[in-house]
């Protein structure tokens, strides 16, 4: 994939706006045309933007005197508010609609709805609680910054790869909006996202590269079955059942 200087601040700026509430200036587009689908290989880096941000956080709560269990929480939620929980909505939304829906079109028809029942709150309780004990476990902040990096990097890194292999499950929608999405791009979003797992060590990364591509595929495989394809609450689903395995892998091998 050549992509020229500005070609490739453009990508970047343009994941980091998608997937963050974060200004980022229109300078850094640069006049040409926009290939959202083939920016896809810097949703990794906008995984990484976030991260920094939650272990930053971390690290000044920390430095406060505060304990894991607070400073765990203040990181997820600094996360939260950077993405506008963008994934966790995605997460509850695919959860009742797969858990309350009878039909697809019942599912599809849930998943746009803007309200949240009963198995999206449990999706989402489980989804908080888990990734912040995962925090606290880790402790010192720099182990904390290293998960962090790996986890939103990592997961972030599974969504071109499906939105490359599946098909989008209606025509409408943000994520059939996004277009095909080049081998390329997929491939250098997983190259990125493995690297952010090497300071897991060899085996460790390749242990929660395995993990988090099991939860890709199984997410994947429970949508194709369900509504036909993916959506982008299908995709952020996937992005937090990664991010809280991935998490769970830097307690056992940063710890």
């Amino acid at each position: 994939m050549m992509r020229r200087p500005q070609d490739i601040i453009t990508d970047i700026a343009l994941c980091v706006s998608f997937y963050t509430r974060l200004p980022v200036s229109s300078i850094l587009f640069g006049a040409g045309k926009k290939d959202f689908a083939a920016a896809q290989w810097a949703a990794p880096l906008a995984g990484c933007v976030v991260a920094v941000i939650s272990a930053f956080v971390y690290a000044l709560a920390y430095g406060l005197g505060l304990p894991p269990t607070l400073c765990a929480g203040l990181a997820l939620a600094s996360g939260m508010l950077a993405t506008g929980a963008l994934h966790e909505d995605g997460l509850s939304d695919m959860a009742d609609g797969f858990g309350g829906g009878k039909t697809r079109d019942q599912k599809l028809e849930i998943m746009r709805d803007s309200r949240i029942g009963s198995y999206g709150a449990a999706a989402l309780v489980f989804s908080i609680l888990l990734r912040w004990q995962a925090l606290a476990a880790l402790g010192s902040p720099a182990h904390v910054a290293l998960a962090l990096i790996a986890a939103h990097m990592a997961s972030r890194a599974l969504m071109p790869a499906m939105l490359y292999a599946m098909q989008p499950a209606r025509s409408d929608g943000l994520a059939a909006g996004a277009g095909d999405v080049p081998h390329n791009s997929a491939l250098v979003a997983a190259g990125l996202g493995f690297i952010a797992l090497l300071p897991f060590g060899i085996v460790g990364a390749g242990v929660a590269a395995c993990l988090a591509a099991m939860c890709a595929y199984g997410v994947g495989s429970l949508a194709n079955r369900q509504i036909g394809g993916h959506t982008g609450d299908v995709l952020g689903a996937a992005q937090q059942m990664a991010e809280i395995a991935l998490l769970c892998a830097a307690v056992i091998f940063l710890t």
